[in-house]
């Protein structure tokens, strides 16, 4: 019997059916990614940080404010996702089939994925400690290689797992995308999730300066898994350039031998294969430095084809092609022994950067203005390039350069006056917008504060909650400064009066806790006190601030002066 083609009304269905399941599916592969990304929040948190803090609090094996430095604010992150985003997910899944919608969900809670914008700057700084303390501290070594064995870890290192709050949020643009180009456009969530794509995508804008380094990083990660963890590059100064089998010709008999190359920026590594049950291991046999290292095509092998020599400080290789490493070495070699300001660098495009390359400093319009140092192309703020060095390829007329530029074709670094007095110029130029701050801003005042476990005594700054960013706490040294010493994403904290274990002799004091920080403030009266407290209290929970004006016009009545920076009181 021939099929019968459907009724009209009959196809609407089946395509209307069709189109809600596909939509179904991926607000599905939200939550289920959701779930499986709260529980790495979870191990970096609960167990990596918790441990490595238990450790550094109980036996001061290690310093607590280094634990702090490598996991920054992974706390505030975790307990965003594990107690507002996924348990929002989970319950509009319960109930989809009464409200098919995840717009409305990501639009609330989208502005508050900004606090990823300090975790992704913080992240070189958190690598290089890991590093370090791998090194300098057996015992921070071993807590870290005991968890990395633990069944939770999937056989991955802390590195990978740091790596996963980079990527979340370019995730969930993807998954939003997706999402809309299901959804027909007269849906009635359809304008809720063009407005979370917009705020997802403004907040991937803190991430995506970094991508590009975490995606080095992340192939840095998989050498250093590959030569057993026991090589130390996974640092934010080195660059994979090539990776590769090829064969080693013996000097004895000629006979070929499998070897393993692995070119990055400063050195080139041998490896030899290592006898591994699971997965392919190598060992480093020899290092040659790339400075100074030469590569000759034509080699004494004239019977063997596709032959050259590798010759360095350290060691002399001759190799034969399986892929065409010699081509990245040549150019590399050639780039090493070029001398600076000889030729013009290609410069590196302006919108490819928002950092200054040497300060990391972020670029801005007025105050932070891009400029291209002539030596080496690099795009660098005005404070990191007022210098000037003779260029041989422009005729030897004067060029702006770089601080290291200017350093290497001099060679001798600026003088300390130039330096401090160029920082001098640039922050009296800045202060004219200091007010800015307070006069936006939820709440502001000055406070006295003081870390749990931090060894410090009281210090005095000045706080503010900005209009912009009603969920994050900055600390000033002072309301003339116009650059925060630290920010604090508040979601997840709690908000309380201290307790007699405290030990506090201040008044007006109360204090804020989250997982494994804990700090305590001191207000100069009750008021202040009881403001502070419910605008943090708000936050913690996550709720929608309002500003209540700024209270430093009472202080100011008083006469308050700001303290300078770091004096304690």
């Amino acid at each position: 019997m021939a099929l019968q083609p459907l009724p009209k009304a009959e196809r609407q269905d089946s395509t209307e059916l069709s189109v809600q399941q596909r939509v179904f599916n991926i607000a599905n592969e939200l939550l289920h990614t959701e779930k499986a990304y709260v529980s790495r929040l979870h191990l970096l948190d609960q167990v990596f940080c918790a441990q490595l803090m238990e450790e550094a609090r109980a036996r001061s094996s290690f310093p607590c404010e280094m634990v702090m430095g490598i996991f920054s604010n992974i706390c505030s992150i975790y307990c965003f996702h594990q107690q507002f985003l996924l348990p929002a997910l989970e319950k509009r899944m319960e109930e989809w089939d009464l409200n098919p919608r995840i717009g409305d969900i990501l639009q609330k809670l989208a502005p508050f994925l900004k606090m990823y914008g300090e975790y992704v700057k913080n992240f070189d700084r958190a690598m290089e400690l890991v590093n370090t303390w791998m090194q300098r501290s057996s015992q921070f070594k071993a807590i870290i290689h005991n968890i990395q064995k633990e069944e939770m870890c999937g056989n991955l290192t802390l590195q990978h797992h740091m790596l996963e709050p980079v990527q979340r949020i370019p995730r969930y643009e993807l998954l939003l995308k997706d999402y809309l180009h299901r959804l027909p456009e007269d849906a009635d969530d359809f304008k809720d999730a063009q407005k979370s794509l917009e705020l997802i995508a403004t907040a991937a804008e803190h991430s995506n300066a970094a991508i590009r380094k975490m995606e080095r990083m992340r192939k840095l990660l998989k050498v250093y898994e590959l030569l057993g963890g026991e090589e130390d590059i996974v640092n934010p100064t080195n660059e994979l350039i090539k990776e590769g089998h090829i064969l080693k010709l013996s000097a004895k008999n000629g006979t070929s031998q499998d070897r393993y190359l692995i070119l990055f920026n400063d050195r080139l590594l041998y490896c030899v294969p290592k006898l591994r049950l699971i997965g392919q291991k190598f060992g480093v046999r020899a290092r040659i430095d790339v400075d100074g290292m030469e590569v000759q095509h034509e080699t004494s092998s004239m019977n063997v084809p596709r032959t050259f020599l590798v010759s360095g400080k350290q060691r002399s290789l001759e190799l034969q092609v399986l892929w065409p490493l010699q081509y990245f070495l040549t150019a590399l070699c050639f780039q090493n022994c070029t001398e600076l300001g000889k030729r013009a660098p290609t410069p590196i495009r302006e919108k490819e950067v928002t950092l200054c390359m040497k300060c990391q400093e972020p670029f801005n319009s007025i105050t932070k203005r891009r400029h291209h140092c002539k030596a080496c192309g690099h795009v660098v703020c005005g404070k990191c390039s007022e210098f000037r060095a003779r260029l041989l390829y422009d005729n030897n007329r004067a060029n702006r350069v770089c601080v290291d530029c200017y350093t290497m074709l001099v060679g001798v670094p600026p003088s300390p006056a130039s330096l401090s007095n160029s920082t001098q110029r640039r922050r009296s130029i800045l202060e004219k917008q200091a007010s800015v701050a307070a006069e936006n801003s939820v709440l502001c005042s000055f406070l006295h504060h003081v870390e749990k476990g931090s060894g410090r005594g009281w210090q005095k700054a000045w706080f503010v909650i900005p209009d912009s960013e009603p969920l994050v706490l900055y600390i000033y040294g002072a309301p003339q400064d116009v650059k925060a010493q630290r920010s604090i994403p508040l979601i997840g904290f709690e908000v309380s009066l201290p307790e007699s274990s405290d030990r506090l002799e201040r008044r007006n004091a109360f204090k804020m806790s989250q997982s494994h920080l804990t700090v305590y403030f001191s207000a100069d009266c009750e008021e202040l006190q009881r403001r502070w407290m419910e605008v943090l209290s708000r936050a913690g929970r996550g709720e929608e601030l309002q500003s209540n004006g700024p209270i430093s016009e009472a202080l100011e009545e008083e006469g308050e002066e700001p303290v300078p920076t770091g004096e304690n009181t």
